[in-house]
């Protein structure tokens, strides 16, 4: 089973390796004109996991069963532009919208329903 898993973790990491490199963060210059080149700049974040068992069989051959998966998130934070030797960051600046917002309560809200159960516990016991 142990070298399946590895199997699984080993595609899992090529195709992260085969998507990410370094051009993804720092992009490839672009000449616009007049003398100005411009280099997106990028953040870069991924995950993957995978896993297995060996299952139960009457015959002797192993049976495995896994799986694996991976993520992968590209957004983009700034631009560098060149212009006559001048270097320039130009940051992305982006509003967060709703979902983003919503995520980001997610961990408050379930802070304030376990002291309130737990508040509600407390009273019963006493």
């Amino acid at each position: 089973m142990n070298s399946n898993v590895e199997g699984l973790m080993g595609v899992s990491v090529e195709k992260i390796r085969e998507m990410v490199d370094a051009n993804t963060v720092i992009g490839t210059p672009i000449a616009v004109g007049d003398g100005v080149t411009i280099i997106p700049v990028s953040k870069v974040s991924y995950g993957f996991a995978s896993g297995g068992s060996d299952l139960p069989a009457k015959s002797s051959s192993d049976l495995f069963g896994g799986g694996a998966g991976a993520g992968i998130n590209i957004t983009p934070v700034a631009f560098l532009t060149i212009k006559d030797g001048e270097i320039n960051l130009l940051p992305v600046v982006s509003k967060p919208d709703t979902l983003d917002r919503l995520v980001s309560l997610v961990p408050e809200a379930v802070s304030k329903i376990s002291d309130m159960k737990k508040k509600k516990e407390d009273k019963t016991e006493e």
